[in-house]
């Protein structure tokens, strides 16, 4: 049994109570991962159904926009072999700009860059070293195809996007001689929970279709498994994001805004 034990892979993730973490994490114990999961939302649900797939589970209830958060990951851990790293926690806040309270934006900014770069960096150091310096493991952060779009009333969201899907792709590029992928999952609007933390219950964006989180989440591991740089989840968002290339980056804002400001939601 303890020989079992050993040869099973660890997987990462993080955002994993809820949404498209919840499902990379379901993911992963379908094929046989064990499990260290991280949220700053209660994990008990989550970890049970991850439990009842046959995985070992350490959970992690932390703000991983903190240090202290992104530390007690990073412990948890510990000395064990991450074979894979799902980066998926972050989170939106919508409205006007100026109207935000900039504690809630720093949050934002900590939770979708900050603590992202520093699980990585800890995690990819650890990998590349592995197997006599030659490395292996893979890695899938979750972007957004907002990333590529000038977000009115979602602009801290979306630019963070903007710096996660840039450096996700540098990365890979850093680490093409190693044994260790760097893949991007970039979805579109998903049906979580994203809107009701993000206050964004009235705007038009929320209130038409919605992708389902397990089939965005299917898309982005297998795209992970297979070593692949990046992916747009759904025929409808490669292109949107099509679109926001060949528009000009102020009919794109205008855009976003016609979907995202509040009180669209209203609209029909």
């Amino acid at each position: 049994m303890e020989e079992l034990k050993a040869t099973r892979l660890l997987a990462v993730v993080t955002g994993a109570s809820s949404g498209i973490g919840y499902n990379l994490a379901k993911l992963a114990a379908e094929r046989g991962y064990d499990l260290v999961v991280a949220a700053d939302t209660p994990l008990e649900v989550a970890v049970m159904d991850f439990e009842s797939l046959g995985a070992q589970v350490t959970a992690v209830h932390a703000d991983l926009a903190t240090p202290e958060g992104v530390q007690e990951l990073i412990a948890a851990i510990g000395e064990r072999q991450v074979d894979a790293l799902l980066a998926n926690a972050g989170h939106g806040l919508g409205g006007a700009f100026l109207e935000q309270d900039f504690h809630d934006i720093l949050h934002v900014v900590n939770t979708n860059i900050t603590g992202t770069l520093h699980l990585v960096q800890h995690v990819a150091r650890r990998m590349v070293q592995r197997v006599k310096g030659v490395g292996a493991g893979r890695i899938l952060i979750t972007g957004s195809i907002a990333g590529f779009q000038p977000g009115s009333f979602q602009a801290v969201y979306n630019g963070t996007k903007a710096f996660i899907d840039s450096f996700a792709l540098a990365l890979r590029n850093e680490l093409n001689n190693t044994r260790v992928t760097i893949s991007l999952l970039m979805p579109g609007v998903t049906d979580t929970e994203f809107f009701v933390r993000a206050d964004m219950l009235d705007t038009k964006v929320n209130t038409g279709p919605k992708a389902d989180p397990y089939e965005v989440a299917k898309i982005g591991f297998d795209a992970m498994l297979k070593g692949e740089a990046d992916v747009v989840a759904g025929f409808k968002n490669r292109l949107e994001l099509a679109l926001s290339k060949m528009l000009p980056a102020q009919a794109v804002a205008e855009m976003q805004r016609w979907q995202v400001a509040p009180g669209t939601g209203k609209m029909e």
